[in-house]
């Protein structure tokens, strides 16, 4: 059962505490924290200056509320999950790897002797994208995101999941105006990104995409240029073998998933 303060302690109280101990003003202030009736009795105990000056108070502070600014408006929370599937420097990486692929088929128009470039491109075409969704230069949150319980693998699959969600479009519809296999122009795209991820775990995900980026390049896309022939991976028979490295990758990178809750894996 409660015991209320008294009458007289409250009116004591109101008028300042002066006759009151230490310990009985401190009781009477833990039991008004949660009796609305005692709170009430205070309000009708309260000197008439004492209510002359909360009034003025009051007024003033509804004036100064008036005269200001706006309050900010409220961020939606539908707008909340978006954060954590975008970050706004995916648009223009994303942006320009569809631009190059773009220029790829172009070139083969024009030199029809050449192999399907947009076919070259293919396997390292997610990685810029996969590369900036998982920058700290190039997310000003990055660090604090790094910190918050959302954020590791998870966090960066559904990041590379919009990557993805526009560059395999995108690869499907101009294999389809070049007549490459799809097969042939997805499997790739897709084990390079696992690679991508699984790699970033141990240098961080910007110099992995980096890295298997240039060796790519080195590897595969010049000399094919420069020798107008397609090489033994990107030929009809590698589907397969393309599929079973994605698979795999996959796997280390689900292992590896510690490994993107510290900051390292945003270098």
């Amino acid at each position: 059962m409660t015991t209320h303060p008294s009458l007289a302690a409250i009116a004591e109280y109101a008028g300042g505490g002066r006759g009151l101990d230490e310990a009985t003003v401190w009781s009477i202030e833990v039991h008004l924290e949660d009796c609305a009736e005692c709170r009430a009795r205070l309000a009708g105990s309260a000197a008439a200056d004492t209510l002359a000056l909360l009034d003025r108070v009051s007024a003033g502070l509804d004036r100064e509320i008036a005269a200001g600014p706006a309050p900010a408006r409220r961020t939606r929370r539908w707008l909340a999950p978006r954060r954590r599937w975008l970050v706004a420097a995916l648009l223009p990486w994303v942006t320009m790897t569809v631009a190059v692929l773009l220029c790829a088929l172009g070139l083969n128009r024009l030199l029809p002797e050449l192999p399907s470039l947009v076919l070259l491109l293919a396997p390292v075409a997610p990685l810029p994208g996969v590369a900036a969704a998982w920058s700290r230069r190039l997310d000003p949150a990055g660090e604090l995101i790094a910190s918050t319980p959302a954020a590791g693998l998870t966090m960066l699959l559904r990041r590379t999941l919009v990557v993805l969600a526009v560059i395999v479009p995108a690869l499907a519809l101009l294999g389809t105006g070049t007549r490459t296999s799809l097969a042939l122009m997805l499997l790739p795209c897709l084990a390079f990104t696992a690679g991508t991820i699984a790699l970033g775990a141990l240098i961080g995900v910007p110099r992995a995409a980096v890295g298997l980026g240039t060796l790519w390049a080195l590897a595969v896309v010049v000399p094919t240029v420069i020798t107008e022939d397609l090489p033994v991976v990107l030929r009809p028979g590698s589907a397969v073998l393309w599929a079973l490295t994605a698979v795999v990758l996959v796997g280390v990178a689900m292992s590896r998933a510690g490994d993107f809750r510290r900051l390292t894996s945003h270098r």
